[in-house]
């Protein structure tokens, strides 16, 4: 538990173990008006890649001292500038890169431009978050797009009550944009994943063979994109028959999974384990901590841009509908549950954080008494034909 003291003002770093024994980041300042001791991030272990630094932890709790800097109702601090005090805020407290990136999108696109974006807090009003949700929508934004800015200008005011920037916030009394859940889908069915597999080119240098297990290997697992391209060595667990999906490549960072648990297993079916037996014993990159679909002569994580252009060409080439590389997951998803997969079962090996996402698949569920229950219902009705 030991303290690093620095100079009055700018904090106390220091540790401390939880019930499990992992132990954390800590940090405590004076601001003035009260004593704010908060949890920064778990300590970065020896030779380990996740949890922070001492040097990082430090950096964390300046950017926290500087965002929770008091200032009361009646300040002049606009939506712009609390915008970015709450995501350093975010940031220092650890959010996902990923998450800050599309909170960083909305803040500038959507919330720091005027007017609202040069409004104190405390002029803010229901007409005015109103006017931002109409004003999006005329311009043909997206409801997705919609309702994130919505969300991030809602934490923008929690955060300045919290800060006591503002007595109100106005984003409580307006009816937040709804979303309705996408339930159509597209994926190959298997002609088609075949016909894909064979239009890779295995002779094409350097990314033929890459590409045809990393196809392969999607359809097969419902990894997502991302977790492909993060997949090492050591997550092939060929004893178990598993894929272990410890973490993500999103946007140029390394992040944990979109699962609830974080880290997940699915099964390694007898295809997929010959063809990434085939790639191990071809690569030159075979080190537990070697990615599995790096790139071939160095490496390295695949260009997503790249990736996605190959696989369009080969789905052209395949004579297949256009697909995105996602509906990868979606053709994992429709067969396991075609196959009749647990839906508990099917919602553990996609990561989904709810099973209401996983019912997507429920009508590709098989229930050989369907057909004929409806036959019996109606046999009292007889078909006129012409006659010949």
């Amino acid at each position: 538990m030991g303290d690093s003291r620095r100079s009055y003002g700018t904090g106390t770093l220091y540790r401390r173990a939880d019930a499990h024994g992992r132990e954390w980041w800590y940090g405590r300042w004076h601001n003035g008006t009260s004593r704010p001791n908060r949890k920064i991030g778990p300590i970065r272990t020896r030779g380990g890649e996740e949890g922070l630094t001492r040097r990082e932890a430090e950096q964390a709790l300046r950017k926290l001292i500087d965002a929770e800097q008091p200032k009361h109702a009646g300040t002049d601090i606009t939506v712009a500038e609390a915008g970015e005090r709450l995501l350093r805020h975010l940031e220092a407290k650890g959010l996902k890169p990923t998450t800050l990136g599309t909170y960083d999108s909305a803040l500038r696109t959507h919330l720091r431009q005027p007017p609202l974006g040069e409004l104190h807090l405390q002029a803010v009003g229901p007409e005015q978050v109103e006017a931002l949700l109409t004003r999006m929508h005329k311009d043909g934004k997206a409801p997705k797009t919609i309702a994130n800015a919505f969300k991030l200008l809602n934490q923008i005011f929690a955060f300045g009550k919290r800060k006591r920037w503002c007595h109100e916030n106005p984003c409580e009394l307006v009816d937040p944009p709804v979303v309705k859940p996408s339930t159509d889908i597209r994926f190959l069915n298997q002609a088609e994943l075949a016909a894909l597999l064979r239009a890779v080119d295995l002779n094409a240098k350097p990314f033929g063979p890459t590409d045809h297990a990393l196809f392969l290997t999607a359809a097969m697992t419902g990894l997502r994109q991302g977790e492909l391209l993060a997949l090492r060595w050591r997550d092939v667990d060929w004893k178990a028959g598993k894929i272990r999906v410890r973490r993500n490549y999103v946007r140029g960072h390394w992040v944990t999974p979109k699962s609830r648990r974080g880290a997940r297993s699915v099964p390694l079916a007898d295809q997929v384990a010959d063809e990434l037996r085939h790639r191990f014993e071809c690569t030159a990159y075979r080190a537990d901590d070697d990615l599995v679909f790096g790139h071939p002569e160095k490496g390295t994580v695949l260009d997503h841009s790249d990736l996605c252009r190959r696989f369009k060409k080969a789905l052209v080439a395949a004579g297949v509908r256009p697909i995105r590389f996602h509906d990868l997951r979606h053709t994992f998803g429709t067969r396991m549950a075609a196959e009749g997969a647990a839906p508990r079962k099917l919602q553990e090996w996609m990561g989904h954080a709810d099973l209401k996402t996983t019912q997507i698949y429920t009508d590709y569920e098989p229930n050989d008494n369907e057909r004929e229950l409806v036959g019996k219902a109606f046999s009292g009705v007889e078909l006129s034909r012409p006659s010949a």
